[in-house]
């Protein structure tokens, strides 16, 4: 069944409005007619089972019921992204939207190659939340992730002080019989807890920024003996952390 998000000024007490890209959605792409039933999701993360009741410019839902359902990782996972290059970072925001991540924080690092132009920002933040829109509707999330403004590892540090497990994927960890794992860390940790993950972005870290990273309590860690491409860390992180507590059950 085709689900949407739907903004919280668009809510009432016992039917919402779809506005805009969606409205669109429903009546031209999937030709919605009076009667259908769609999914609704609310900005806070509860979800209600609705049934087409105006089509016009916009479309009038009422609600039938509200939905006991969650699919959300029962971890807090913020992802730090090393600003890639090309269209890496959005793929990192769609499949990492499909893997539960909770939150994303581009970060501008000595080895990206890549320069963010503040002058396109808007424009790109806007591309970036319809991707995760867009993804958390497929994978029937309850909530859209949030994207973070671009920003300095400086300011990353600065922002997450209050998180929980703080750690880095360090590729030098992966060289050495001596080294702290992934899975050690994710199996120590409890529900509800907020952890953030950093990933480099194609060259690494640099010295400088390792040394910046412990002296702020982030562990550096080994995710594999493998190097992995900085796409491929982010997604490697999430599935890690939705196998060990929601297959397992831990």
């Amino acid at each position: 069944m085709q689900r949407y998000f739907v903004p919280e000024e668009n809510w009432e007490e016992d039917r919402l409005i779809i506005t805009g890209d969606d409205a669109h959605h429903v009546i031209r792409v999937m030709r919605g007619s009076v009667g259908d039933k769609i999914i609704c999701n609310h900005p806070s993360g509860y979800a209600v089972l609705g049934e087409l009741v105006t089509i016009d410019d916009n479309v009038t839902v009422s609600i039938v019921k509200f939905l006991q359902e969650t699919v959300e990782l029962p971890i807090h996972v913020t992802i730090a992204q090393g600003l890639p290059k090309g269209d890496k970072l959005e793929y990192v925001l769609q499949k990492g939207t499909e893997l539960g991540a909770s939150r994303f924080i581009p970060f501008t690092a000595d080895r990206s190659v890549v320069k963010w132009d503040q002058k396109k920002a808007s424009k790109k933040m806007t591309r970036f939340a319809k991707i995760t829109k867009e993804a958390s509707e497929q994978s029937h999330r309850n909530r859209i992730p949030q994207i973070s403004s671009v920003m300095s590892l400086k300011e990353l540090i600065e922002d997450t002080k209050d998180y929980d497990v703080k750690i880095f994927a360090y590729e030098e960890e992966a060289k050495t019989d001596s080294f702290v794992s992934y899975a050690s860390v994710i199996s120590k940790l409890k529900s509800k807890q907020k952890i953030i993950v950093c990933i480099g972005p194609e060259g690494g870290f640099s010295n400088n920024e390792v040394d910046l990273l412990k002296e702020n309590n982030f562990l550096s860690v080994r995710i594999g003996p493998r190097i992995l491409r900085t796409e491929t860390a982010s997604l490697y992180v999430l599935a890690s952390i939705s196998y060990q507590f929601e297959e397992l059950g831990c």
